[in-house]
């Protein structure tokens, strides 16, 4: 099963980028840049998600004291921290385009606010490699866990709250119907790549934990 949905994760985020490089026309207006859409947008959307899981998971660490939900939320912590650098990233180049940036940093406040995000996470994964004791390291991770989430909807209404550069949330409906498809494609697929590297981050952070709870003997 975990083998199948890996091949379906590859598949699917290749089509996806192959569509929306390839085949769907580029916007009108913007022109080739437009087609980080298909990357930018999915990849901020599993940073989103991937700090959700994080709360929901400490949220139940704090419930049951169980260290199953303090892996699964270290484990999605850092996929949320990598695709939200690559969302930074991809809005750069974007921006540099779009806004007239230049090469230079812009303090717009969906940027700004995502870099904080950025930082909190980074955080977080900081304050886990200061214990050696599973059980304190899984207590204070849990509670930045569930404070730390306050971040993202700050980031989603950024939008509407201060004045920006940058576009407020779009829905296929508001897309041309070729660009609104591809980006659902790319949503779907990047979820099923995101499901796909949370277990497999999950298998590997329980094997790590073992070979901590056995103590300097399992290594040898």
């Amino acid at each position: 099963m975990q083998k199948i949905l890996g091949l379906l994760s590859i598949v699917s985020v290749a089509a996806g980028t192959a569509i929306g490089l390839f085949v769907v026309r580029a916007d009108a207006l913007q022109g080739e840049v437009q087609r980080l859409l298909y990357v930018h947008v999915p990849t901020a959307w599993i940073a989103m998600l991937s700090f959700f899981v994080v709360f929901l998971m400490s949220t139940l660490y704090l419930v049951q004291r169980k260290l199953k939900w303090d892996l699964v939320a270290a484990a999605s912590v850092e996929i949320g921290v990598l695709c939200t650098a690559l969302t930074l990233i991809l809005g750069w180049l974007w921006g540099r385009a779009t806004w007239g940036a230049g090469g230079g940093w812009t303090w717009d406040p969906r940027v700004t606010t995502t870099a904080v995000l950025l930082l909190v996470y980074v955080g977080y994964l900081v304050v886990r490699s200061m214990s050696e004791d599973p059980e304190q390291r899984a207590r204070w991770s849990a509670v930045i866990g569930v404070i730390a989430f306050v971040q993202v909807p700050i980031v989603y209404l950024s939008v509407f709250w201060w004045r920006s550069l940058h576009q407020p949330p779009s829905s296929p409906r508001s897309m041309a119907s070729g660009i609104g498809l591809t980006m659902m494609l790319n949503f779907a697929a990047y979820t099923i790549a995101f499901t796909y590297l949370l277990i497999r981050r999950y298998k590997l952070a329980q094997q790590e934990l073992a070979l901590e709870l056995a103590g300097p003997e399992a290594e040898l």
